[in-house]
């Protein structure tokens, strides 16, 4: 445990922040699974409505840097592929 007040501050504010880090980090996997689960049932208007809503999700949650902005462009590019791909 940390000794000083100052460390024990830091302690606190860490844990703070961790857990709103993986509050977003959830939020980012429910919007991607959003879509998969969207595309997966064959609705093209409602896989690229929820698309479009995911895409603000994403790049605000990497400009917060939870994730990297490429791991952010990878996911948006393969959703992208698989909607584009529906019939």
């Amino acid at each position: 445990m940390a000794n000083t007040a100052q460390a024990r501050k830091r302690a606190r504010q860490n844990d703070k922040q961790r857990a709103h880090n993986a509050a977003l980090r959830s939020t980012l996997r429910t919007a991607i699974k959003k879509v998969q689960k969207a595309v997966l049932a064959g609705d093209k208007n409602a896989a690229q409505s929820i698309f479009t809503d995911s895409m603000s999700v994403i790049d605000s949650i990497a400009d917060k840097r939870i994730i990297h902005k490429n791991k952010a462009s990878r996911h948006k590019s393969r959703l992208s592929s698989a909607v584009k791909a529906m019939a």
